[in-house]
Formats: C-alpha cells, sequence, structure tokens
C-alpha cells in the first residue's frame, strides 16, 4: 500500500504563489502517472494537472495552463505544483493522485491512489 501526502497549501493574496508537495511513502514506488486535482466547495472535483513518472511529459488544464507547473523528483519519490499568478477561482482542496496504468488521464477513476488533501486559499 502507497500513502500519499501533501504539504504547502495555505492562505496567499491574489496574484501570489505557493508551492505544493506530495511525497509517497514508499521508495520503490514507480507510478505511470502522478497528478493533481482540486475541489471547490459544492463543485466536482477536476484535474489540474498531470507528469508521466518516466519522461515528464506534462498535461494541464486549460484554467491553470501558463500559471501552474508540474514536476517531480524521482529520487525523492516527490511530485510538485507550483502555482503562480493565483486568482480566488483556484481557491479549493488540492488533492495528489497516482495511476499505476493510465497515462497523463484527466479522469478521477483512473487513479489508484490519492492523499487527503491540502487547502489553498486565494483571498482577492
Amino acid at each position: 500500500q502507497v500513502q500519499l501526502a501533501e504539504s504547502g497549501g495555505g492562505l496567499v493574496q491574489a496574484g501570489g504563489s505557493l508551492r505544493l508537495s506530495c511525497a509517497a511513502s514508499r521508495r520503490s514506488f514507480s507510478p505511470y502517472t502522478m497528478a493533481w486535482f482540486r475541489q471547490a466547495p459544492g463543485k466536482e472535483r477536476e484535474f489540474v494537472a498531470a507528469i508521466m513518472w518516466s519522461g515528464g511529459s506534462t498535461s494541464y488544464a486549460d484554467s491553470v495552463k501558463g500559471r501552474f507547473t508540474i514536476s517531480r523528483d524521482n529520487a525523492k519519490n516527490t511530485v510538485y505544483l507550483q502555482m503562480n499568478s493565483l486568482k480566488p477561482e483556484d481557491t479549493a482542496v488540492y488533492y495528489c493522485a497516482a495511476s499505476i496504468g493510465y497515462e497523463l488521464s484527466r479522469y478521477r477513476h483512473h487513479y489508484d491512489y490519492w492523499g487527503q488533501g491540502t487547502q489553498v486559499t486565494v483571498s482577492s
């Protein structure tokens, strides 16, 4: 079993930046894809960004393209989400997820492991 642990959330003003981290508990863990999703109050959980664990190809939701960057450090079993030019509509709980069988999927049901989430609040 693998556990994913997010960190780095918090309160930031519009236009500011935050960097989220997600660490996998098992050193030998090699997923196919790692991703970030987010869920705002009263809304469905939505795809934000994904990265291939091997090769580093990435995919982004249109709403964050050009502002957010996903990256990974295989040696540390960690994936990051650098968020710049934050907007109030980015406010949500951000979840890290891992898929062992799908390439850069945007579908929640393609992901096998999930973290507990970290709150990001952007004030106007």
